[in-house]
């Protein structure tokens, strides 16, 4: 099976184990997990914020309007070690749940995880923003620093937001699903090592 999206390079992205969707009911159910892959059905309305796709932003100078719209209380980010910057962003809805990724062919070594890249010359808000957008398909609103921590080739800054728009079908080439996960099962769902902080940072 292939993903719907090609590669960065314009290859097809072969999905050697998909993912399978949930039926729509888990996305109205807070103690459900759900999950749509790329393409796939969505209701209208996730607690109460429509399902919409979104025309993100085309350009570097474009996001970087978006995130200087969302000023933040947020210490100095320097990397140890010379490790390179990444940032990401986990986003929690009004019921709870909260919004992680599977990679496409478990990239990495994760299952399942939080959206997050590398900052490629742009500001942590602004990687962020793409990043959320590009393997969860959703516009969000940041709303605060969570923690900045250490993983397998990055020092990665994680903020926390709030879905104002979007749609988790819409996932590129690096996804092969969006999940929305109960905090009750985030640790079995992203159950790396390295997503352990994250997970115990939001309690």
């Amino acid at each position: 099976m292939y993903h719907p999206r090609k590669n960065d390079q314009g290859k097809p992205v072969t999905l050697n184990k998909p993912s399978t969707p949930s039926d729509l009911a888990t996305w109205q159910d807070p103690g459900a997990v759900a999950c749509v892959i790329p393409d796939g059905a969505m209701p209208e309305s996730v607690n109460g914020t429509p399902i919409l796709s979104w025309q993100a932003p085309a350009t570097t100078t474009e996001w970087e309007a978006l995130a200087a719209a969302m000023p933040l209380a947020e210490p100095e980010f320097v990397a140890p070690g010379g490790l390179q910057r990444a940032a990401g962003v986990v986003v929690r809805e009004p019921d709870g749940r909260v919004w992680v990724v599977a990679p496409s062919n478990a990239f990495g070594g994760y299952e399942a995880t939080f959206p997050k890249g590398r900052l490629d010359g742009r500001s942590a808000k602004a990687a962020a923003l793409v990043e959320v957008f590009e393997e969860c398909g959703l516009r969000v609103r940041l709303t605060g620093h969570l923690l900045d921590v250490v993983r397998s080739t990055t020092y990665t800054r994680y903020y926390t937001g709030e879905r104002l728009g979007g749609n988790p079908a819409d996932m590129g080439w690096e996804s092969q699903a969006v999940l929305l996960v109960p905090m009750a099962a985030l640790a079995k769902v992203a159950h790396h090592v390295n997503d352990v902080p994250i997970i115990r940072a939001l309690d």
